[in-house]
């Protein structure tokens, strides 16, 4: 479905993470486009701000549109700050999109609060946040989240003994399980989501794929889509780019996600 054909989202509010580059920034882009109040999430108020500003300058967007946020998801404890500070200012959010990630790095790297960095970075922080912002997400009907995932998931497993896999690391093995990660949790009752692969693109991320891929703008097209409200969407349900297929058999699995929202809340210190 070309954008062209897709509702105007004027009076809407989606909050973007990792919105200061590739897919997360085209994400944020085309959003503001069609009129969505869009709030940027970045690591840095520098990262974030220069994002906002070049939105401003190269698109007409109206600095109105934009709201700045900044947590860095290596330290829980900014990503707390972030949602309260979010729902302070936006008590209902219309669409939340988890898009903030990193490739898991050559060594082994662990957090101040304890947890494989990948793991926390690309689903932690944002189990976290989401379950944070689920009053603002859920105060009107039809609130709904985009899991920005991966087709690497279908490859992983979570080492539930070792989710940090300190005993037999590999960065791609833990990138893929943080990615399947986010996809189980698609699948949670708490609040609607989905979660979708985006292609291939030419992101940071992209080393852990191959040599080529589409631009971060055709990847965003997906992500955008399924935050419009004229787009129907089942909880759980996983979109390879704009086609809706069956993810991982764990990632549908009840008891696949009772243990890892059990997991999760462990290791963020969270009761849902």
């Amino acid at each position: 479905m070309p954008n062209s054909t897709l509702s105007p989202l004027s009076g809407r509010t989606v909050l973007v993470t990792g919105a200061t580059s590739g897919i997360g920034y085209e994400t944020a882009r085309q959003l503001a486009e069609r009129g969505a109040t869009v709030l940027l999430h970045g690591r840095t108020a520098e990262e974030t701000q220069a994002a906002a500003d070049r939105l401003i300058a190269t698109t007409g967007v109206s600095a109105s549109q934009l709201a700045t946020y900044v947590a860095d998801f290596t330290h829980l404890e900014e990503v707390e700050t972030l949602a309260h500070t979010v729902v302070a200012a936006h008590p209902h959010l219309d669409v939340l999109v988890n898009n903030a990630g990193m490739a898991a790095p050559e060594r082994h790297t662990v957090t101040a609060d304890g947890n494989e960095i990948a793991f926390q970075v690309n689903f932690l922080a944002h189990y976290l946040l989401t379950c944070l912002l689920e009053p603002a997400l859920t105060s009107n009907p039809g609130g709904r989240v985009v899991n920005v995932s991966s087709s690497l998931h279908r490859t992983a497993s979570i080492q539930w003994a070792d989710p940090n896999r300190a005993r037999r690391y590999s960065r791609l093995a833990a990138y893929a399980q943080s990615q399947l990660a986010l996809t189980v949790f698609a699948a949670d009752p708490r609040v609607t989501a989905v979660s979708v692969h985006p292609g291939v693109c030419d992101t940071a991320l992209l080393p852990l794929y191959s040599h080529e891929g589409v631009s971060p703008t055709e990847g965003a097209a997906h992500v955008v889509r399924l935050c419009d409200p004229a787009v129907e969407i089942v909880n759980g349900a996983y979109y390879d780019r704009d086609e809706r297929v069956d993810p991982a058999p764990a990632a549908t699995e009840d008891r696949t996600i009772r243990r890892l929202t059990k997991l999760a809340d462990l290791l963020v210190g969270h009761t849902a």
